[in-house]
Order: structure tokens, then C-alpha cells, then sequence
């Protein structure tokens, strides 16, 4: 069996983004999205157990057999002396132990690197108030709110706080000051850190994950008093991050919780990472921007689907709904279209909505060949 550090340098070298120890299989890289077995023997009980104590310290063997599941950043350096940072969880699955490790890149990408839109540089300055960004693990959201804290940081002379469950990205000050804080070592709870925070004066402040009420309601208190706050949740889209937040609270403080929303919430930016032509992945997003209609939407529960229909209407203040974000994707040849109907809210709806504009500029084209460029200027002011 090879040691730790030997798999994760043949990880590094490939290029893979996360990966996977368990008994009874080899361990599997997942590249381009994709899990595929190492050439390594497979791993049994004995073996797994050894690999987990090389990545525990005494303290974190404690705690996952008291949790049986534990959170934490390892950092190691390859042959070549290149250093690799780690976000690692390690658990048990059918009485025995696993662990999943995720490659965290020593340098925060950028905007550009990542393919995100600019709409976030203008997001990143916010000054007060929520954004969060939600997907499924591993959508990029954590490596998106990385690139918004640095963007930041080169920009603005502001104290960051960040709360993480591990710390994934290291940040250094540059323009900003910044200090992070890790559940397990520098504070038990997200919540107490949140609290905590009130006494330590951040400008801007990152909560790695809503979990709970609590944490949910703390998150809020914190953008009420004028703080600008980030963080992630697990959801698919919008309007269930919002449906997901209200329902963290009992039915008896729903509306109040939102107008807490309402009044708090800047963006809501939904990611999936989709497989790129050529190979790599790059992200499909859905971006809502508050504002008072949407805030309207938002207090008034039976008209909360209609932010859908306000975000389809806004676009020229930068929201975009998913199924026209992977039109744009799949228009610029950058996704196949079987990748697209494959990520769609509605395949369906994302059937018609592409028939739709190949019929407009079927008609415009066909507007240019009868009468010149000139005579398209009204079905362009007219159309999509």
C-alpha cells in the first residue's frame, strides 16, 4: 500500500480534483467530473485504518469515534516540493472507514480562471447585507466565494472574517486584513463564531455553511447590523435556497422570517458545474438580484414562484435563470447540447426556449437577405 502523500501526489499530477479511500476497492480519482479506479491495490480493513490514523492527529481520531464523521484541512509536499492543501472528510460507512479528499489549489482563482460572470466583481463590493451561493457539493460554490473574498482583498482596505468547516483556501492580507476561523480549532460552532464576530469588527464576513436555525438566524442578525455577509447552502436553484431558508424556521415565524429575508438578501447566485467541449468543466449559473419586486415575491408566500418570471424579466439588471444561462453556453459552443437538457430545470422549457430564439434569428436573417441589415431594427427591439 502506498503511503498517503504518494496518492495524493499522483492526484495532484493528474490533474484530479478529488479522491476516494474505502475497503474492499482501490482508491478512485474523479477527473473532469468523472470517478475513475487507480492502478493500486484494493484496500482492506487494516489498510484503511492506517490511512486514516496518517491523515488524524490524536485529537481528531477522538472525535470521529465519538461522531463516527470528521471535517479538516491536510497539507503535504510532493518530491518536486510542490505543496498540497487538502479539504478532507473521513467517516464510516458499514462499520468500517472511508475518506473523501478534495485538491484545494494553493492560489485563489480568478474571476476569469473560473469562468464566472463580472456581475460578481459588482457583488463582491456589496457593503452590507446576505449572498449566498448554493449548489450541490462540489459545484464550486466554496471556490466562488474564494475568489470574491480575494477580489476584495486586492481592492479594498476592509477586516474579512472567515468561519470554515475546514479552512479550504488560505488568504493572506493584501488591501483588506483578514483572519480565519476553523470549527474544531479555533471555535466549536458557527454559530458561536458568528456571535463572537459581533465583538471583533468585520467589514465582511464568510459563514462557510447555513446548517441549522440558529446559525441561519445569527447569519441574519450579522447583515442587519450592517455587515456584508457570504455563504453556501445546498440547493438546486433560487426559489428553493429561498423556500430552504424560510423552512429552517416553525410555521409560526415564517413571515417574519420573511421580511428578515427580504430585507436582507442581495443575491442569490445557483451554480452546477457542467463538462466543457474540449474537456475541463466550467459553470452553469442562475443569479437573482433583489430587488423590490423580487422583495415583494419574497415576503408574500404564495407569489414566491413568480421570482422565476422576475428573473426572466431582469436581465438587464444582470439576473439570468438557468436554463437561459446554459443557452448562452450551449449558443457560444461552449457545452453540447445533450449537456444542456441534461442540467435544465425543465428540459422541456429549455427545448422551447432554444426552438424560440433559433426561430427569431431564422426571421432575422431572413429579414436581412429580403430588405438589409436596416429593416432587422424592429424585430431586434421587439424580440428576446
Amino acid at each position: 500500500m502506498k503511503h498517503v502523500d504518494e496518492i495524493l501526489t499522483i492526484m495532484m499530477r493528474k490533474g484530479a480534483s478529488d479522491v476516494h479511500f474505502g475497503v474492499g476497492r482501490p482508491p478512485f480519482l474523479r477527473i473532469d467530473g468523472d470517478l475513475m479506479p487507480t492502478d493500486d491495490d484494493i484496500l482492506t480493513e487494516e489498510e484503511m485504518e492506517r490511512i486514516a490514523k496518517m491523515l488524524l492527529t490524536p485529537k481528531r481520531e477522538y472525535r470521529l469515534e465519538e461522531e463516527n464523521e470528521i471535517d479538516f484541512a491536510y497539507q503535504m509536499v510532493t518530491p518536486e516540493g510542490k505543496r498540497g492543501r487538502f479539504r478532507v472528510n473521513v467517516f464510516r460507512q458499514k462499520g468500517t472507514v472511508a475518506a473523501a479528499l478534495r485538491h484545494v489549489q494553493d492560489v485563489v482563482p480568478s474571476f476569469e480562471d473560473l469562468n464566472l460572470p463580472l456581475i460578481l466583481e459588482e457583488m463582491s463590493l456589496e457593503r452590507r447585507g446576505i449572498i449566498i451561493i448554493t449548489g450541490t457539493t462540489g459545484s464550486g460554490k466554496s471556490t466562488t466565494l474564494a475568489a470574491m473574498i480575494d477580489y476584495v482583498n486586492n481592492r479594498r482596505p476592509v477586516h474579512i472574517l472567515t468561519i470554515e468547516d475546514p479552512i479550504e483556501y488560505v488568504l493572506y492580507d493584501k488591501e483588506a486584513i483578514i483572519n480565519q476561523r476553523e470549527l474544531g480549532v479555533d471555535t466549536n460552532s458557527f454559530m458561536d463564531a458568528i456571535r463572537g464576530s459581533m465583538r471583533e469588527d468585520p467589514d465582511i464576513i464568510l459563514v462557510g455553511e447555513m446548517r441549522d436555525r440558529e446559525t441561519v438566524n445569527a447569519t441574519f442578525q450579522a447583515a442587519l447590523t450592517g455587515h456584508l455577509v457570504l455563504t453556501t447552502l445546498h440547493t438546486l436553484d433560487v426559489v428553493q435556497t429561498i423556500s430552504r431558508v424560510i423552512d429552517f424556521y416553525p410555521e409560526t415565524m415564517q413571515k417574519q422570517a420573511r421580511i428578515m429575508l427580504s430585507e436582507t438578501i442581495k443575491a442569490i447566485i445557483s451554480m452546477r458545474l457542467l463538462p466543457m467541449v474540449g474537456g475541463g468543466r466550467l459553470p452553469a449559473m442562475e443569479i437573482m438580484k433583489t430587488t423590490g419586486r423580487i422583495r415583494e415575491f419574497i415576503e408574500e408566500q404564495e407569489k414566491t414562484e413568480m421570482i422565476k418570471l422576475a428573473m426572466e424579466e431582469g436581465e438587464d439588471e444582470g439576473m439570468i435563470t438557468f436554463d437561459r444561462y446554459l443557452l448562452k453556453l450551449y449558443k457560444e459552443g461552449r457545452i453540447t447540447y445533450e449537456t444542456a437538457i441534461a442540467a435544465a430545470t425543465s428540459p422541456h422549457d429549455f427545448k422551447l426556449l432554444e426552438q424560440k430564439e433559433t426561430d427569431f434569428s431564422d426571421k432575422i436573417m431572413h429579414r436581412v437577405e429580403q430588405y438589409g441589415s436596416g429593416a432587422a431594427e424592429g424585430l431586434y427591439k421587439g424580440g428576446l
